[in-house]
């Protein structure tokens, strides 16, 4: 019996013993299982985290840029209407400085500036070369060119000037004075209105281009000379002018009735 008990209490340690570690390993186990999963959920949502910021970068410098590609490729929406419209006619007088016209006129709701520019800046010449139109206002500008002769035995007429001339618009804020650096200060919102190409005329040839031709150069004598001449003076009359000097007048009169009643009574 008593060897019975002892086996049995050495059976009780033996169990006792071997279930003790099995039972803290276990938890120890499951604690470390479960904190790697919580820090494995952690650095997923976190990875998660940095690829959505990656992606919305990704997408909107994208867009951004696809924005401004299909702006490009829009057509321009014009401010300026011109009269002609893409062409300025000459009279062809080889040798001699000759002269167009054209017409330009502001078709927005706001303040534009406009600019010419040429591919032969020494031979040909605007005038004015830019300025600032309000809305609804127009102008007639003159444009100079000397013609040179023709070569290679081609005929007068036929002769084809690779001279070229450009119109640029940039929308400004109200009244203001013209300088052309706005167009350098502002180069990405300046649009380019028109390629004007140079057509020859017949100056013995009547036709209904060198009619409006002539009509529309006298038109810019006409304005230029028009403002060249002095503001004429329409502003009211100030009262207090007028009136200090009747003052003066009356006072002088006076005085000089004094005088010659003076030299009577003398007499």
């Amino acid at each position: 019996m008593a060897v019975e008990s002892d086996r049995t209490g050495s059976d009780g340690k033996a169990w006792s013993f071997c279930s003790m570690p099995f039972w803290q390993t276990t938890t120890h186990a499951s604690s470390s299982s479960s904190s790697t999963t919580s820090s494995m959920h952690h650095n997923s949502v976190h990875h998660q985290s940095q690829i959505l910021q990656s992606l919305d970068r990704s997408t909107h410098q994208p867009s951004t840029t696809v924005s401004s590609v299909a702006k490009s490729l829009l057509p321009t929406r014009r401010r300026l209407r011109l009269d002609p419209p893409n062409k300025l006619y000459f009279p062809y007088e080889p040798g001699k400085q000759v002269r167009s016209a054209i017409a330009i006129k502001n078709t927005c709701k706001s303040h534009v500036a406009f600019k010419f520019q040429t591919t032969a800046p020494k031979s040909c010449y605007m005038r004015p070369p830019g300025g600032i139109l309000a809305p609804g206002e127009s102008i007639i500008a003159t444009v100079f060119k000397f013609v040179e002769p023709p070569e290679n035995n081609e005929k007068p007429i036929d002769q084809k000037s690779r001279v070229k001339f450009k119109i640029m618009s940039l929308k400004v804020k109200g009244e203001m004075d013209y300088v052309p650096e706005l167009f350098d200060e502002q180069r990405d919102h300046v649009a380019v209105e028109q390629i004007l190409r140079v057509v020859f005329l017949d100056p013995e040839r009547p036709s209904p281009a060198l009619d409006k031709l002539k009509r529309q150069l006298a038109e810019a004598e006409a304005a230029l000379e028009a403002r060249k001449k002095p503001p004429e003076e329409t502003g009211p009359r100030v009262a207090g002018e007028g009136l200090v000097i009747d003052e003066w007048k009356e006072r002088r009169e006076r005085y000089l009735a004094r005088q010659q009643v003076e030299v009577v009574d003398s007499v």
